[in-house]
């Protein structure tokens, strides 16, 4: 399938309360993400985002820096929206997780319902209500679904509206989930736990999950955490997981998507400055780059020019 790719970085750590995942989008380029690209499919980068940095944004119901959050995921959202009328595969560079608010709900007001794929060690569904830490990069997927529309009103979130249905939704990866979130049960949302991925293999999981998407035929939009991955491959990441999905398991799940009708795809929670070493920085940034290109075509096995033919003697 070829591609018409759009990117757009969001330099945004509000979300959490760790410096440095900000520098993702900028380090992602500098490992040649867009030169690679472009050896597989058209690209347009949109560049960066600025976002405002609200003044005394006091916690609002124990959620943290929610008037920062919910100005920055407004200015992701229209420039989604902007960039799926472009006609692109939308690819959001973050950035923390909090900006699947943003990026999801500008995805959906482009092109209607949507499918969600998250890859991640966490759920992300706690409500503001639920959450010990209030850093909202925990509580995304409880913005988005409807079936967890009725929260407390929060400053700069006004324009937000539910646009997920809890049937649309498969999580990939998971292994660090708090009680709370266990919430997930009661909507009956589909989830493979690495328990699952080992017991069924990552193919198998592959292929459940887009037989239960399938049915719909929406757009899919993948929400990748690097997270996902064991920490012993990315370890520049702010909430490290032990046990996670293999660099090959990581790339599988890419592969196999890139073949549905993937529609968008964020990349979040890559922080250089949570590495220890350059080498770790180095094999998150690598990895990071590489799931990218796994979702728009690339093969392990080599790319070939479809027009090749052997040199005449």
């Amino acid at each position: 399938m070829q591609h018409s790719v759009g990117i757009i970085g969001a330099p945004f750590s509000k979300g959490q309360p760790k410096d440095g995942v900000e520098c993702a989008p900028n380090k992602l380029r500098a490992a040649g993400l867009l030169e690679r690209l472009q050896q597989q499919c058209a690209v347009k980068d949109y560049g960066n985002l600025t976002f405002e940095n609200v003044a005394l944004d006091e916690p609002v119901k124990g959620s943290k820096s929610v008037r920062t959050v919910g100005s920055a995921n407004q200015r992701l959202s229209e420039a989604v929206k902007a960039l799926k009328r472009d006609g692109h595969t939308a690819v959001m560079l973050g950035g923390d997780h909090s900006l699947a608010i943003g990026s999801i709900h500008g995805h959906t007001a482009a092109v209607g319902p949507v499918s969600v794929v998250w890859v991640d060690a966490h759920a992300d569904i706690h409500t503001p209500l639920t959450s010990n830490t209030g850093n909202i990069h925990g509580q995304p997927m409880s913005y988005l679904l409807y079936e967890l529309q009725s929260k407390p009103p929060l400053p700069n979130f006004s324009w937000m509206k539910p646009c997920l249905s809890s049937r649309d939704l498969v999580y990939i990866g998971l292994r660090d989930v708090d009680p709370e979130e266990y919430i997930m049960k009661l909507l009956a949302v589909k989830a493979f736990s690495m328990t699952q991925v080992d017991q069924l293999g990552v193919a198998k999981v592959m292929e459940e999950t887009c037989d239960y998407l399938w049915d719909s035929k929406k757009p899919i939009h993948l929400s990748y955490d690097i997270d996902a991955i064991d920490p012993s491959v990315t370890p520049a990441t702010g909430t490290p997981a032990v046990g996670g999905l293999t660099y090959r398991e990581g790339i599988y799940i890419t592969e196999y998507l890139c073949q549905t009708l993937l529609s968008a795809v964020d990349m979040v929670e890559v922080n250089p400055l949570r590495g220890r070493t350059e080498d770790d920085v180095h094999s998150t940034v690598s990895t990071a780059v590489d799931l990218l290109l796994g979702c728009f075509g690339r093969r392990r096995e080599g790319n070939h020019l479809p027009d090749y033919s052997l040199p005449e003697p």
